[in-house]
């Protein structure tokens, strides 16, 4: 028998990773998250479908804000090497467990933002999806419907590092995907290479993050963007537009949409 055909029977599914870990008591604050992101077979579909436009067998990509790894999982379904951030040390810690022994996967517990660094990250202890290193996301969920329930009770001093440090490091992904809770715009400002492609989340409760978010995606070269609301992972337009028809989307949009991806593609990589 084949000893590493044997290995590789040998290794735990994903599922059984996953399904392990919500039952551990350490991980209870991320039970949630492994059945939203794990356990919705329709869902992970449309997720894989809209994933494969993006990148191929061997690319390499960056999930920035990995949470509980779920996009690393539709990534690597694609072929994708994976560079995956997460500062929580509870959501890196599972991350290391669900993606053990995955050569391709690459976890770096750490932040992205405009420079490197150290800054405090607004921990939402019972929800931690939610965790930003965002005040002002943060102060604006205070009086929003749908949010004013969200509390933030700690703050923890992480690490900071940015998308060109990274460049540096592992060279230039294929695709990036940022959803890092209204601090978008600030890991774009740490870019200074246009990218094939990217997406980055938007919520309607700082839209403006949205605009800047935009902005700094044209500074770098020619785009056309679409989007996805809340996990349907289905692009709404069926024509990729403009930066100026994006922004007007996302200034539009009602505020019970609450929030999506953006998706953007370099003009000349299409």
């Amino acid at each position: 028998m084949d000893q590493s055909s044997a290995s590789e029977r040998a290794k735990p599914a994903i599922s059984d990773i996953v399904a392990g870990l919500a039952r551990d008591p350490a991980f209870a604050s991320l039970r949630p998250s492994f059945v939203n992101y794990y356990d919705d077979v329709a869902r992970n579909a449309r997720l894989d479908a809209l994933t494969s436009r993006f990148v191929a067998d061997g690319d390499l990509a960056f999930d920035i804000g990995s949470h509980v790894g779920d996009r690393i999982g539709a990534l690597r379904r694609a072929g994708a090497r994976v560079v995956a951030l997460e500062p929580q040390p509870l959501c890196a810690a599972a991350i290391r467990q669900i993606y053990a022994g995955d050569a391709s996967v690459t976890v770096v517990e750490a932040a992205c933002g405009a420079t490197e660094g150290k800054l405090p990250l607004n921990v939402n202890s019972s929800n931690p999806t939610v965790s930003t290193l965002s005040d002002s996301f943060v102060a604006s969920a205070a009086d929003a419907d749908g949010w004013r329930e969200q509390v933030w009770d700690t703050t923890i001093d992480v690490p900071v590092t940015t998308l060109d440090a990274l460049i540096a490091r592992y060279g230039v992904p294929a695709f990036v995907k940022i959803d890092v809770e209204g601090f978008e715009a600030d890991v774009l400002a740490g870019l200074s290479v246009p990218l094939p492609a990217l997406s980055f989340e938007f919520t309607t409760i700082n839209r403006d993050v949205a605009v800047a978010s935009i902005q700094q995606v044209m500074a770098q070269g020619r785009y056309s963007f679409n989007a996805a609301l809340g996990e349907t992972h289905e692009l709404l337009f069926p024509t990729w537009v403009s930066a100026d028809e994006a922004i007007a989307y996302v200034t539009d949009i009602p505020h019970e949409a609450n929030s999506g991806d953006f998706y953007a593609v370099r003009e000349m990589s299409r």
